[in-house]
């Protein structure tokens, strides 16, 4: 692989998980992308499979998401690429997970998570700093999915 990507390396398995079937390659904010890709999958799998399916994919999506992270971080000599989405997917869905699905709780589960994904609250930032490779990529996300999915279940159970 080489620096940049090409729509013909997705074929190679850990780009294209990696990328989120090539929502990482998007211009502009590749994060908010994945996250929004993330969305119509996190709705078929709670669909059929409810709440404990949505958690349980997210986290197998932070066990291969170990693997095609590091992979491709390895190959484009880059500690953390931005076209490297798998992270946002995995953690996206793991705030969804705290939730019933609805669109308004999808809406906000993507505010949410986006906003701790971004500012890394405690021990996300400490993760995102200290952690390399694959766990070092995926592990700060899984903990801004926590926090949102968190505040998620808090609104939920003030609103009710």
């Amino acid at each position: 692989m080489k620096a940049s990507l090409q729509p013909r390396d997705l074929t190679q398995p850990s780009v294209l998980i990696g990328t989120w079937f090539g929502s990482g390659l998007l211009p502009k904010a590749p994060g908010t992308w994945g996250s929004l890709a993330a969305l119509p999958f996190a709705w078929g799998i709670e669909s059929i499979g409810g709440q404990a399916a949505l958690l349980f994919g997210a986290i197998l999506a932070f066990a291969i998401g170990v693997w095609a992270s590091a992979r491709m971080a390895q190959n484009l000599g880059i500690k953390d690429p931005g076209v490297v989405v798998i992270d946002e997917v995995a953690g996206q869905w793991l705030a969804l997970a705290f939730v019933p699905l609805s669109g308004w709780s999808y809406v906000a589960g993507f505010l949410l998570f986006r906003l701790a994904d971004i500012t890394k609250p405690w021990p996300a930032s400490l993760a995102d700093r200290r952690l390399d490779g694959g766990l070092g990529i995926m592990l700060d996300d899984m903990i801004a999915g926590a926090y949102a999915g968190l505040v998620l279940l808090l609104g939920a159970a003030f609103l009710a």
